[in-house]
């Protein structure tokens, strides 16, 4: 398992010692360190003339009432002033070197303004005379205009590294265009990374914990990798800058690191329009960090329960003088054990991205991701015992197979480019690939249970998952008859080819006992005639329009379409014979999608919306061998947004009605003929899922940040072919397995602001969900309720902030069961509650 170990480390710790030498080097001499929290703007400016020997003179009238944005960064006096009072509605201007003056942003411009002084993100700067007098000479004065329409303008804000926000203003999944979250009639959520250092999340599931209508399972059912659901529809497809990665048949990205992430966004609902076939219940798009131009640099070591070490690093800012040439390097370590036995895990992963700037209009982007990862496969079962028509009672760490070593590379390689034509048009185009390579050496799998033994076979798999996608997009803005429309037009190419070999053993079993397992146990031989090949290449090609039009009294429309066409093509069988080809399919479809939102108060958006999607039947053969059609669905969703604390604070109450039709389900009529001897499918199908939703982040007080999450999600059979057949898993009324009716959480920290204490933070949550059922609805799991807390101190030395964490996670070692499978071979496969955790960190920031 650890064989890689010494070889990576070693060329991490290079990297690292690299790294820190040169980051003295990029410092600018002109600009200072600041740390200033959002606070009432008074106590931000005293702080800010402390931190910078500047008298800053200005009237308490004009400050009460407003807040400062975040302040965290090296920055010049001026950069640091003009982000400080940015959507402030006041201005500053110098009355003597080391003396400014803060007033309201309304006052009139003197006439002799120069025309060539420096622009600032948010800021227009011109200038004006002390008192008016054309007699006296001073410095330029910064006004702050704070855009009533778009109040978040500036591209940096939102991905400054210093940035403690939990909620974060745009989010592109939704629209691609950057659209506020307060005018997009859609239900979009984004988890900031602040959540995520306040939380040490590591593993997207942990993330995922603070959307609505959102769950993630453990490996059951049989399934190798980790299950995720969105409003009770499971998907296997996961987004990274808007690119998709389908995890296979039956798979799911469970690896996904965390050290270049920069937010979660999760759009609920269906994704077609934008994104082609996906699951009807919504998508999880990752951000990644990109390059920035004020040099940055972090170290973050981890340690925490079950061996587990965990260093990363951050490094950012620009290669030329003239920031033509940006960088970005993430990279992380980690290895771990688990309270299951035999488990254990190793993780390298190193993401370098080069941006150019090849003019104040073009920019090109070349980034890649390397991620290799050792881990076991451990199928969690229950065993049953006839006898007594209950389960056995083992430990839940006790792992009754074996180490079972899975090998994971994942390789992305992305280029993309981008042109300003003018103020109003332009285009962006992206190329990608993605390899996931899959090897496992001779797992040993449960295979039956009996007279206090479990029975276990060997398999081994080499499993390839490649996409290749190309992307342009075409934005532009413009007006009709006095509507402002922002239209996207684009198209996307998506080549996803899947490749697996597997074996496994034939008529003899390794048994181990389960009161006393001696490992390792027997060998078992893989027999070779039992090796088989499979293919499925995909092609998918979109054509998208999407139009959003801004209507008077602060309406908004949007509307579009795509045309989706996909072809895909496969073949299987035995390794030492001619492979048989599967059917070909090729589906198409237009799905549509409207939405209106309306904004009675800037503080409040109320929206509904009507969409389609299209998805994939690709794994269901109905009576003679045929393919069976592509799955549809409708959702009709209403719902309201509404922004306090001058939108420091969120929240989105929705309802929604989803459909999803054409579902795979037993075909009787055929059963047992000919060509379905081992049963088939019929696409009559149906599944409902409606339910209201509540999520709620932000900051309530300065140093008070919350989350609330709750959705209770009605998720059933509506239509099937067997309504008499009490054991099959799809009857009419049934609920979705492994989909709780309840689900929600609360998350809430506090830092302290000021005095003694000040950088010294507490906090901590609940998430909990009821009971779950499996695909008879015979079975019940019982809920739970885990409760998490943290602390954590930050200080500064000098231009460095260091931050030392704490977190417990199951504070009060809740333990249970839950996706309970019906039992096969006398043992159901589960997931297991993980007992108490601990996680400490310590992180510095340069």
């Amino acid at each position: 398992m650890h064989r890689t170990l010494t070889c990576h480390c070693r060329y991490l710790l290079i990297f690292i010692s690299a790294l820190f030498t040169i980051a003295p080097m990029a410092s600018h001499a002109s600009e200072q360190n600041y740390h200033i929290p959002s606070q009432p703007l008074a106590d931000a400016l005293l702080q800010y003339a402390e931190t910078s020997g500047t008298k800053v003179f200005f009237s308490a009238n004009h400050t009460q009432n407003r807040h400062s944005t975040v302040l965290n960064g090296n920055y010049s006096k001026e950069q640091a002033l003009g982000k400080l009072l940015r959507n402030s509605g006041l201005t500053y201007r110098r009355t003597s070197a080391d003396t400014i003056t803060v007033e309201p942003a309304s006052e009139p411009h003197s006439a002799n303004s120069p025309d060539n002084l420096p622009m600032l993100p948010l800021v227009k700067v011109t200038a004006k005379n002390n008192n008016n007098s054309s007699d006296e000479t001073t410095l330029p004065k910064v006004t702050v205009e704070a855009d009533a329409d778009n109040p978040y303008d500036d591209p940096t804000w939102q991905t400054d590294p210093y940035n403690t926000d939990y909620v974060l203003p745009k989010a592109t999944a939704g629209t691609k265009t950057n659209t506020p979250v307060m005018e997009t009639p859609l239900n979009l959520q984004v988890i900031s990374k602040q959540v995520l250092k306040d939380q040490q999340v590591i593993s997207l599931d942990k993330a995922l914990r603070n959307v609505s209508g959102v769950t993630a399972t453990n490996a059951t059912g049989g399934a190798l990798e980790q299950r995720l659901f969105l409003r009770g529809f499971e998907t296997n497809t996961l987004f990274r800058n808007g690119f998709r990665m389908d995890g296979g048949p039956n798979a799911f990205h469970n690896g996904q690191q965390f050290a270049n992430v920069e937010n979660v966004e999760v759009l609920k609902g269906p994704a077609a329009i934008l994104y082609g076939r996906v699951e009807p219940g919504g998508m999880v798009n990752i951000t990644t960090k990109q390059p920035l131009a004020a040099p940055y640099y972090a170290l973050n070591q981890q340690f925490g329960s079950y061996d587990l070490y965990r260093t990363s690093i951050d490094a950012t800012g620009p290669l030329t003088k003239d920031d033509t040439l940006l960088y970005r390097v993430n990279a992380s370590f980690q290895t771990n054990n688990s309270f299951r036995d035999l488990v254990e895990g190793e993780d390298v992963f190193f993401a370098p991205i080069l941006k150019w700037n090849i003019s104040p209009h073009t920019q090109a982007t070349l980034e890649m991701e390397y991620q290799h990862e050792l881990s076991s496969i451990d199928q969690q079962v229950l065993l049953f015992d006839e006898n007594t028509k209950q389960f056995k009672d083992i430990p839940h760490s006790r792992n009754l197979l074996e180490r079972n070593p899975l090998e994971t590379d994942n390789i992305f390689v992305g280029f993309n480019w981008s042109h300003q034509f003018n103020d109003d048009w332009s285009i962006k185009h992206q190329v990608s690939f993605k390899r996931r390579d899959i090897n496992s050496g001779n797992l040993l799998l449960p295979d039956s249970f009996a007279q206090g033994q479990v029975n276990r076979y060997a398999l081994t798999e080499h499993v390839t998952n490649d996409t290749v996608a190309t992307i342009l997009d075409i934005t532009g803005h413009f007006k009709t008859w006095g509507l402002e429309h922002t239209l996207l037009f684009g198209g996307d190419y998506y080549r996803f080819d899947f490749f697996q070999d597997v074996a496994n053993s034939t008529g003899d079993f390794s048994s181990i006992n389960i009161l006393n397992p001696v490992r390792p146990g027997t060998l078992v031989n893989i027999d070779p005639t039992t090796r088989t090949l499979a293919n499925q290449n995909t092609d998918n090609y979109g054509l998208y329009l999407q139009d959003q039009i801004k209507l008077p009294y602060d309406i908004h429309v949007m509307g579009g379409l795509r045309y989706q066409y996909a072809h895909t093509t496969g073949d299987y069988g035995p390794a030492n014979a001619s492979l048989t080809p599967d059917p070909i399919q090729t589906d198409d479809a237009v799905t549509p999608r409207v939405g209106l939102l309306w904004q009675p108060q800037k503080w409040l958006s109320l929206y509904g919306n009507y969409v389609e999607n299209f998805g994939a039947n690709t794994a269901s053969i109905a009576f003679g061998g045929k393919l069976l059609p592509p799955q549809t669905a409708q959702q009709w969703e209403v719902g309201a947004k509404a922004e306090f604390f001058d939108g420091r604070l969120r929240a989105t109450l929705a309802y929604y009605d989803l459909t999803k039709q054409n579902v795979a389900t037993d075909d009787i009529r055929n059963r047992g003929k000919t060509g379905c001897e081992v049963g088939c499918s019929i696409a009559v199908g149906e599944v409902r899922s409606r339910g209201p939703e509540l999520d709620i982040q932000g900051e309530i007080l300065p140093g008070w940040n919350a989350i609330a999450t709750y959705a209770n999600q009605d998720v059933r059979i509506s239509k099937s072919n067997d309504t008499t057949d009490t054991n099959n898993a799809f009857l009419q009324g049934q609920r979705l397995q492994f989909v709780p009716r309840n689900i929600g959480s609360v998350w809430t920290t506090y830092e302290v602001q000021q005095g003694d204490f000040k950088g010294f933070k507490i906090g901590g949550g609940v998430n909990l969900q009821d009971g779950v059922v499996d695909g008879t609805n015979k079975l019940k799991s019982t809920g739970y309720a885990l409760v998490g807390l943290m602390t954590g101190y930050s200080f500064e030395v000098g231009k460095t902030k260091i931050t030392a964490q704490l977190n417990i996670d199951n504070l009060l070692d809740k333990s249970y069961v839950t996706n309970v499978t019906p039992p096969a071979g006398n043992f159901s496969y589960v997931s297991f509650s993980t007992p108490r955790t601990f996680m400490g960190s310590i992180n510095i920031q340069y």
